[in-house]
């Protein structure tokens, strides 16, 4: 794989499952250089084998598929280019999407009610003369923000205290009805139309859309200042349940609740869950027989912030109160694997992700705490849905950057193949799985992918983000473009990564930079002695995020490697505490509060000590690890005469190597091929390409010894 290859990367959404089992629809989105953005359509995967996926809309980018519970219409986010996402409708049979929102700032989420008539949806509400609200107003005039809190900012959305996500209520029209035109001429100064005060077929002017420019009116059901996240109905449809922070002191902690507000408007109550402590809770859904309350949290401890390395727990409770109980193992099970929420399976089981060793399992609870297992190995499953009691699933493994499949007597049967033509035109390497042990004997587990060719390799170190995340055997960009380059990549899963239990997580809590530096540099060396085709005396290392932090941590203690990239790195906690959207806890929770033990797992303290050629990546929009961690570590090593560079990108966050602007992801790696071009020239990878000073010299130089 290439950096030109980058729109082959089909992403598949979790599958809406039609409620006969027959078909799933999901959407698939690429990377676009012609628009410089992310475009994509759903499409309907069928589960006869005879019968094959194709395209069921052609919207500029059509996401987030969802059936009406009676099958008979498909609701999915439309987004125009340059525009926010909608929320659309269409009959199931095929026909003309019709848009039923215009949100100034977009719609984020939703949900079907059970009878099919309403859907709750998420979005940003503007404050009055904020985000384009008010004409010839543009961000850099308007009014001053007062900022009197610590959450007031995330990344990605930028302030949010202005445009706390709301929920609203919309009866969904009938689409077959006759569509509402909007009266012109003498029709519009009459201030009627000549079809009169209904549309023929019993649809009040609301419905139809007559009073709000063609779009049906919706219901604001919340109304603090703060995200209101995870709406869904009750079973009877009577009521929503949705998770937000609205206790008191809200802005102190992480804590936030479940709470239930009537579907016809009313003040939101919290449901209580008395044996449980604080809680962040990320998810909540309603069993189908309306007797169980399933929710997904994390234990927050008695400080209310100790976030660190804890493992999201599914619970159940009764509808009608009571005590909860843990379905998941809170110590062994991680059922939050990225982006994914609550599924329900029959009248009283839910489906739920589970970050496992380097995999992602789908698994069923019921709510008497029987579980199994329904998908499980190499993969990573990204959603499920269930249909008549048929599951499918949408998932990635080494062959595959997304597809569909059906469960079948308890075997995964492939549905979809939208990874063919990057198998074809670009190549997949698949990682080889590799386990070594650390200095004190512990399993250091991760893969290695391996370039064509019999060597020697110049050898690259990555490591993940998080900490309390994941590598996995999955298809991954970074290392198939950099393999592509002629160089063997090493990628494990340290003690403080997610998916090896809470004791794995924990155990960096306070001690940065000593077991984890440990476990990355002994998996390095296992594998050099392993296997003979790795350079040893080529050896480069990068990582992003917390991979950015222990990075810049490795190359202060270690300098057997001849260059580095450290990319949106957590690199100072001193200021980090007042410049990331979540500084105001993270750094307090993973390197403690005394100045001395800060210092002593902080890069910037021992910056002085580095001896590696280092190139600083960053996005100036990134508020999660601000600019300023990079600019700071970059003018520091400078200073001390280190051959650096600081390549940073406009208008990208901390998520740019994810879902960056298409151009802006090409050149990332364009640049980083060209850095180790230059000091880690491979067979496949000797001359530069971007036009930058890093890729000015095509000929290897020497690191320092």
């Amino acid at each position: 794989m290439k950096p030109e290859h980058l729109p082959l990367l089909n992403s598949v959404s979790a599958p809406a499952v039609h409620p006969d089992g027959t078909r799933a629809v999901v959407s698939v989105v690429r990377p676009d250089f012609d628009s410089d953005s992310y475009v994509g359509q759903l499409w309907s995967v069928p589960r006869d084998p005879e019968k094959l996926p194709r395209r069921v809309t052609r919207g500029f980018r059509d996401t987030a598929p969802a059936f009406s519970p009676d099958g008979r219409v498909l609701a999915f986010l439309r987004a125009a280019p340059g525009g926010p996402p909608q929320l659309h409708v269409v009959e199931a049979a095929g026909g003309e999407p019709q848009a039923v929102t215009d949100r100034k700032l977009g719609v984020s989420s939703f949900a079907w009610s059970p009878d099919s008539n309403r859907i709750v949806f998420g979005s940003r509400e503007p404050e009055a003369g904020r985000y384009g609200t008010l004409d010839g107003v543009g961000s850099g005039a308007e009014d001053a923000r007062f900022i009197q809190d610590y959450k007031y900012r995330m990344n990605g959305e930028g302030y949010t205290r202005d445009k706390p996500q709301q929920l609203f209520l919309l009866d969904v029209p009938e689409l077959g009805g006759e569509p509402w035109v909007k009266p012109v001429g003498r029709a519009a100064k009459r201030g009627d139309s000549a079809r009169g005060k209904s549309d023929g077929e019993g649809k009040s002017r609301a419905q139809t859309g007559e009073e709000s420019g063609g779009f049906p009116e919706a219901r604001k059901l919340t109304t603090s200042a703060t995200d209101h996240t995870g709406a869904t109905f009750s079973s009877d449809g009577s009521a929503i349940y949705f998770v937000a922070a609205l206790h008191e002191d809200a802005d102190q902690d992480l804590v936030s609740g479940i709470y239930r507000v009537a579907a016809d408007g009313g003040t939101p109550a919290l449901v209580p869950v008395p044996n449980v402590g604080a809680q962040t809770v990320s998810d909540v859904r309603e069993s189908a027989d309306g007797r169980w309350l399933f929710f997904t949290g994390q234990d927050l401890g008695s400080t209310r912030q100790d976030f660190v390395a804890k493992n999201t727990v599914l619970y159940v409770m009764p509808t009608a109160g009571g005590d909860a109980t843990a379905l998941s193992d809170a110590e062994n099970m991680d059922v939050e694997a990225p982006g994914a929420t609550i599924g329900l399976r029959g009248k009283d089981s839910a489906l739920v992700l589970n970050n496992a060793q380097g995999t992602v399992e789908l698994l069923e609870f019921s709510a008497t705490g029987d579980h199994s297992l329904l998908v499980h190995g190499d993969r990573v499953v990204a959603g499920a849905g269930d249909g008549a009691g048929t599951v499918f699933i949408s998932y990635s493994d080494a062959a595959t950057a997304g597809d569909v499949g059906v469960l079948e007597d308890g075997q995964l049967r492939l549905l979809s193949d939208f990874s063919a033509a990057l198998r074809t035109e670009a190549g997949i390497i698949e990682p080889q799985e590799l386990t070594f042990p650390a200095p004190d004997g512990y399993p250091v587990h991760g893969w290695l992918v391996l370039p064509p060719g019999k060597g020697p390799h110049p050898v690259l170190l990555n490591i993940h983000g998080g900490p309390f995340a994941q590598y996995t055997a999955a298809f991954f960009d970074e290392a198939q473009v950099y393999a592509a380059a002629g160089y063997a990549v090493l990628m494990c899963n340290p003690r403080g990564s997610a998916g090896y239990g809470q004791a794995h997580g924990r155990s960096i809590k306070e001690r940065m930079g000593t077991l984890d530096m440990q476990d990355v540099l002994a998996f390095l060396d296992g594998s050099l002695e392993k296997f003979s085709s790795l350079d040893a005396g080529a050896l480069g290392i990068m990582g992003g995020s917390y991979g950015g932090y222990l990075t810049a941590w490795t190359i202060s203690q270690d300098h057997r490697f001849h260059a580095a990239i450290v990319e949106r790195g957590f690199l100072d906690p001193v200021s980090f505490t007042g410049s990331s959207d979540i500084g105001w806890f993270f750094g307090g929770e993973y390197v403690g509060l005394a100045a001395e033990q800060v210092a002593a797992q902080s890069p910037m303290a021992t910056v002085s000590a580095v001896r590696t050629p280092t190139l600083v990546i960053h996005s100036e929009d990134d508020l999660r690890c601000p600019v300023e961690q990079g600019q700071r570590y970059f003018t520091a090593l400078k200073q001390q005469g280190i051959d650096s560079a600081f390549l940073v990108f406009p208008g990208e966050d901390h998520e740019l190597s994810r879902s960056g602007t298409p151009h802006h992801r090409k050149q990332r790696f364009e640049h980083i091929l060209a850095w180790w071009a230059k000091y880690l020239p491979s067979d496949s990878n000797r001359i530069g390409s971007p036009e930058s000073a890093s890729a000015k010299s095509a000929s290897a130089k020497s690191a320092p010894a």
